[in-house]
């Protein structure tokens, strides 16, 4: 067999590893081109310094503030706390309440006109329906045109609970928003109601 030539040192030539080694072709190109690294990695030669603590007089929210959810939501809170203590005499919970005086204007309203009217899911209406039916304050009765439908009408009793609990929603409502006119009020209630009607 001929002896293959090894080259001398220094002459530049490299010899070809034994492993075949896979470059991959973006690095490739990249070399090619004298490309640098996309994200190159900086490397700081003076020790870190830690930032100094910081002391917060007064919380900035004043982009929560520009937020319509934010302040909608700030708002319902401060009058559902009020509204929870208000009409618990009554045993009504904010849905409870939403659907007792739905039904109260609506005699012979379905369930699933329910559910469409307040966004409510069905599995958690026929709980509360049945709540509702077992306290007496809601009576099923057939309804007129569809057979396969049942009208919801507020008992006696029930009327009786929403004429008190309707009354100290209102009156709830209008101590919680003692600081706008009767004017504001309205335009308030009524931009409110171009969001989700």
């Amino acid at each position: 067999m001929p002896k293959t030539k090894t080259p001398a040192p220094g002459t530049g030539e490299l010899k070809k590893p034994k492993v075949p080694v896979k470059v991959p072709a973006r690095l490739v190109k990249g070399a090619a081109k004298g490309l640098t690294a996309k994200n190159p990695v900086k490397v700081s030669t003076s020790p870190p310094k830690d930032k100094p603590s910081t002391a917060i007089d007064k919380v900035d929210t004043s982009f929560l503030q520009t937020l319509m959810g934010y302040n909608a939501r700030r708002a319902a809170l401060s009058i559902i706390e009020l509204f929870l203590e208000r009409l618990a005499p009554y045993g009504l919970k904010p849905v409870d309440f939403s659907v007792m005086s739905t039904i109260q204007h609506n005699p012979g309203v379905t369930s699933r006109q329910l559910c469409a009217t307040l966004n409510l899911l069905p599995p958690n209406l026929v709980g509360l329906i049945q709540s509702l039916e077992s306290r007496g304050l809601i009576e099923r009765k057939p309804h007129p045109h569809d057979g396969r439908a049942v009208g919801l009408h507020a008992s006696p009793k029930g009327q009786a609970l929403m004429v008190q609990a309707e009354q100290a929603a209102s009156e709830l409502e209008i101590e919680k928003t003692a600081k706008l006119t009767p004017s504001q009020r309205q335009t308030l209630l009524t931009l409110l109601q171009k969001i989700y009607l």
